[in-house]
C-alpha cells in the first residue's frame, strides 16, 4: 500500500490557527531587531519576508562586510548628519544609540572592530555573521517567521488594520502591526516598494523615493581607458553654473565611466537633484595638501631631477601609473619627452590637471546600486517619540521605508537598528 505524501501547509495552518500581539512585515535588519525587541518584551510575534531568507540586504552593505554603526555616540553629533529630518531620530536615538547597539552585538557574543572614520565592523569580517546572529536570535526568541511570503493585501477597517491577506488567501491577524519592508535600493534583495504602496493605501504621504548613496556615471569616453582604479586622500568638488555646490575628501572609486566610492556616494543625492537643473561637472584634486603655487615648485623639482628621463616616467611619483597616460594626452605632452625639454606651459597644464581634473556627470546610476533610497513614508505621519502612524492606530514603522537618508560609514544602518528597536518596543507595550 502506497503512503500519502504529507501536506505542505504546515506553516499556514499555523497562520490559520492564531492571531498574534505584533505582526511584522519585512524581516530586514530594522524588522528583525523590531521582531526581537518586541519577543524580549513579552509580545508574541511573527515576522513576514518574501525572501527565502531573512537579511537579504545584510548581506550586500559595507562591501559584504556589514558596516553595522557608526563610533559617533553624540545624540545630537549622530543627528546632524541626517540633515533637517534629522531631529525626528532624537528620541530613538536616547533610547536606541550607538552605544546600545554596539553592546546588543557584544551581548550577543558578536566582537566588534573601528576603522577608519568610526566606521564599524563585525570582527569577522563578515556580514554573514551578523545575518546569522538575527536568525539564532529569531529562534531563540520564539519568533514565527515566514518566509517565500507573499502578500496580497492589508485590511483596514476605520483607523485600524484588521488584517493581512496573503498571496493563498490566508489571514494573518495581529493587535499591532509593523511596516519594514525597506525602499527600493538594490531591488534583487526585495525591496521592491510594497510598503510604500500599503501605506499610500491607507492615507500616508510618500516623499518621492530617489536613489541615494549611489554611484554615477559621466560622459567622458576616454575615462575607459583607465579602467579600475581606487583613488585615496584625494578631494572632489561638484560645481554647476561655475559654483561649487559640495566638495569631500577621501576615497573614490574609477571604473571606466563609473565613479563609486565614499565620496561620490555621499555627494550623489545632492548631485541628482543639481543633474535636474542641468550640467553638472566633477573636479578632481589629486594633491590636495599642496597650494598651486607649491605643487609647481614640486614639478619643477620633479622635472630638474629626473631632467634625462621621459616625462612617463617622471610622472610616475605624482600619480598612479595608469591615470599617467590619460594626464599627458590631455595635456597634449609627448610621454618620451624629456624633463628638461618640458616647456612652462606644459608644466601648467598638468598642473591645472592635477588639482583640477574635470569631469561631466551623466547620471546617476540608479536603485540597482543605490546602497538607500531617499525620500519614503513623511515624518510628518510618524510620531517620534513611539514610531506610531499618526493615521492608523495600530500600525508602526521602521528602518528605510521611512523618510531618512544619512551619510556612508553606518548612519543608515543605525537607523534600522534604533527605529527597529523603539518601534518593536513600543509595539509590544501597546
Amino acid at each position: 500500500m502506497q503512503m500519502k505524501k504529507p501536506k505542505k501547509k504546515i506553516k499556514e495552518t499555523v497562520i490559520r490557527s492564531k492571531q498574534y500581539d505584533l505582526a511584522i512585515i519585512g524581516a530586514g535588519p530594522a524588522g528583525m531587531m523590531a521582531a526581537i525587541r518586541a519577543s524580549e518584551c513579552g509580545a508574541d510575534v511573527v515576522l513576514l519576508e518574501k525572501n527565502h531568507t531573512p537579511g537579504a540586504k545584510l548581506l550586500l552593505t559595507g562591501k559584504e562586510r556589514c558596516n553595522i554603526t557608526n563610533a559617533e555616540t553624540d545624540v545630537m553629533e549622530f543627528s546632524a548628519n541626517f540633515g533637517k529630518n534629522g531631529k525626528f531620530l532624537i528620541s530613538t536615538l536616547y533610547r536606541f544609540g550607538t552605544k546600545e547597539t554596539i553592546d546588543f552585538f557584544h551581548k550577543n557574543e558578536m566582537k566588534t572592530i573601528t576603522e577608519r572614520g568610526g566606521r564599524i565592523f563585525p570582527e569577522g569580517g563578515t556580514a554573514k555573521d551578523v545575518q546569522e546572529l538575527f536568525y539564532r536570535l529569531i529562534k531563540k526568541n520564539n519568533i514565527a517567521l515566514f518566509t517565500d511570503c507573499t502578500i496580497n493585501s492589508i485590511s483596514q477597517k476605520g483607523n485600524m488594520i484588521e488584517k493581512i491577506i496573503l498571496a493563498n488567501r490566508d489571514e494573518i491577524k495581529a493587535k499591532n502591526y509593523l511596516l519594514s519592508t525597506g525602499g527600493l535600493s538594490y531591488p534583487q534583495t526585495g525591496s521592491t516598494g510594497d510598503g510604500y504602496i500599503w501605506a499610500k493605501q491607507m492615507g500616508h504621504t510618500i516623499i518621492q523615493p530617489e536613489p541615494a548613496l549611489t554611484p554615477l556615471f559621466v560622459k567622458e569616453k576616454w575615462m575607459d581607458e583607465i579602467g579600475r582604479l581606487r583613488l585615496k586622500n584625494v578631494m572632489i568638488s561638484v560645481y554647476q553654473d561655475n559654483k561649487k555646490q559640495d566638495s569631500r575628501f577621501g576615497e573614490a572609486l574609477i571604473s571606466g565611466s563609473f565613479l563609486g566610492g565614499p565620496i561620490i556616494l555621499d555627494m550623489s543625492k545632492k548631485i541628482g537633484k543639481l543633474l535636474k537643473n542641468g550640467h553638472t561637472q566633477l573636479f578632481i584634486d589629486f594633491k590636495p595638501a599642496l597650494s598651486f603655487e607649491k605643487l609647481d615648485k614640486r614639478l619643477l623639482r620633479d622635472f630638474e631631477k629626473h631632467n634625462k628621463k621621459g616625462a612617463k616616467n617622471i610622472l610616475s611619483e605624482l600619480l598612479p601609473q595608469k591615470l599617467i597616460p590619460i594626464f599627458l594626452k590631455l595635456s597634449k605632452i609627448d610621454p618620451l619627452k624629456k624633463g628638461r625639454e618640458i616647456t612652462k606651459e606644459e608644466r601648467n597644464k598638468l598642473r591645472l590637471l592635477l588639482k583640477q581634473f574635470p569631469l561631466t556627470v551623466k547620471c546617476l546610476s540608479g536603485f540597482n546600486n543605490a546602497i538607500i533610497t531617499s525620500g519614503g513614508i513623511s515624518l510628518k505621519n510618524i510620531d517620534p517619540k513611539t514610531m506610531r502612524s499618526k493615521i492608523i492606530q495600530n500600525l508602526f514603522f521602521a528602518g528605510e521605508i521611512i523618510d531618512m537618508d544619512g551619510p556612508t560609514g553606518g548612519y543608515n544602518l543605525q537607523v534600522c537598528w534604533s527605529t527597529g528597536y523603539f518601534a518593536g518596543e513600543n509595539a509590544a507595550e501597546s
